[in-house]
């Protein structure tokens, strides 16, 4: 079991580029794949990126794929998402979570031990 916690979050003109942390308590955090979800109001959680345990493998949502990069520093228990190119469209509340499985789902039912979240909003 983890406790996610995540920061970073923020406004961002278009075609601009945020990093966010999730920090992680548990010392058995590089056991578990680890994934990020978006959600705007109104509509399911949305699959990001996940990471297996080791970094070896990884993952992207097709919305995503060549402007996002997910990476985990198993020494500071904490998973990453950089955010390049953000469009309006990526405006969100983003999470970050553990797997209960071993590979990397895109259901957010293959996922427990849920951060808060934290804002990302970017205007046009």
């Amino acid at each position: 079991q983890v406790q996610p916690v995540e920061s970073g979050g923020g406004l961002v003109q278009a075609g601009g580029s945020l990093r966010l942390s999730c920090a992680a308590s548990g010392r058995t955090f590089s056991t578990y794949t680890m994934a990020w979800f978006r959600q705007v109001p109104g509509k399911d959680r949305e699959f990001v990126a996940g990471v297996t345990g080791n970094g070896g493998s990884t993952r992207y949502g097709d919305s995503v794929k060549g402007r996002f990069t997910i990476s985990r520093d198993n020494a500071k228990s904490t998973v990453y998402l950089q955010m390049n190119s953000l469009k309006p469209e990526d405006t969100a509340v983003y999470y970050c979570a553990r797997t209960l499985y071993s590979g990397i789902g895109y259901s957010d039912k293959s996922y427990a031990d849920w951060g808060q979240g934290t804002q990302v909003t970017v205007s046009s």
